[in-house]
């Protein structure tokens, strides 16, 4: 008997199928640098920041991605209520 190699379906994750750089890029669109900065003080988003050196240290520090991903899914919530408030 053979398993099955695909992994499991993931419906209700939002994270499934993102990848760590579109986090981090979708973040920095929507609150710039010094936001991200603020909501998450990690020197790979105060002191020169960049999608390359946030993505070497998040990729090291899972505490430091538990937030950031924490924060997407925030922002996504957060656009969804707007979206049903504006109509």
């Amino acid at each position: 008997m053979q398993e099955d190699p695909s992994p499991p379906a993931q419906p209700r994750n939002r994270l499934h199928g993102m990848t760590l750089e579109a986090i981090v890029t979708a973040l920095e669109a929507q609150y710039g640098w010094d936001g991200l900065a603020e909501r998450i003080p990690v020197r790979c988003f105060t002191h020169d920041p960049s999608v390359q050196s946030s993505l070497k240290f998040l990729r090291k520090t899972p505490w430091a991605r538990e937030k950031v991903e924490g924060l997407y899914l925030f922002m996504l919530r957060d656009a969804q209520r707007a979206r049903r408030s504006a109509g």
